[in-house]
């Protein structure tokens, strides 16, 4: 399956990057459905780096299969900071790597609220020296949202993996 050039392009970054500073990553998504560890695995050698993704769409996955704790989803909601960070840092213990990107958030057409409405994206990056969480409001189709959210991941994850 052919990438998009943006895509490809940053995969491709983020993969040398990763492979040059000696990490590992995992993901764990939400709305992209693991576009993001799709990305990263069409990147020839990606093995060497990518330990895999946990794509984690419904509540209960993201509490099974990387200890989401019940409580945040229930007092935040899947679509939210701490959400956000409890994949990162789950994902990260669970796979035992040096980076963990995770992302969650409303990519439409339905599934909007006034508090939080299609395009709002919570994203974080785990590493054992921390996390980091970025929050996006982007617009568009579906497609387009979830393209964005890879694109912003990818960047994400390069600019921790170049540092």
């Amino acid at each position: 399956m052919k990438l998009p050039s943006d895509v490809a392009t940053l995969a491709a970054e983020t993969v040398s990057a990763l492979r040059t500073a000696g990490l590992t990553i995992a993901t764990a998504e939400s709305c992209t459905g693991g576009l993001i560890a799709g990305a990263l695995t069409a990147v020839s050698g990606s093995s060497e780096v990518v330990y895999g993704g946990f794509v984690t769409y419904a509540d209960e996955a993201k509490i099974g299969m990387i200890g989401v704790p019940f409580g945040l989803l229930r007092q935040h909601g899947a679509v939210s900071k701490p959400v956000a960070i409890a994949m990162a840092e789950g994902a990260l213990g669970t796979a035992g790597t040096h980076l963990a990107v995770a992302v969650t958030g409303i990519a439409g057409p339905d599934g909007g609220t006034t508090e939080k409405p299609v395009g709002l994206v919570h994203l974080a990056l785990a590493t054992e020296d921390g996390t980091k969480h970025l929050k996006r409001q982007f617009v568009g189709d579906r497609d387009s949202i979830r393209h964005q959210t890879v694109v912003e991941a990818l960047k994400l994850v390069l600019k921790a993996a170049s540092a």
